[in-house]
């Protein structure tokens, strides 16, 4: 959980980051780039919520009919 944390805080600064450039340059790539990043998080959060379930349900659901 520590390191998923750690990926979001570091998401929202980038996220805060290229907003601000966005704002200062008006170039487009910014918000590119802030799109870019939020369609991974939520990729990488299904991802490690999806091994959650997994461990979670599945795997200890198994140890119990062994």
């Amino acid at each position: 959980m520590l390191i998923l944390r750690l990926i979001l805080v570091v998401v929202t600064l980038m996220l805060i980051l290229s907003g601000g450039m966005y704002i200062f340059t008006r170039q487009r790539h910014y918000l590119k780039f802030a799109w870019q990043t939020v369609r991974f998080t939520v990729l990488l959060l299904l991802i490690f919520g999806l091994l959650f379930v997994l461990e979670r349900y599945v795997l200890v659901g198994w140890l119990v009919l062994l």
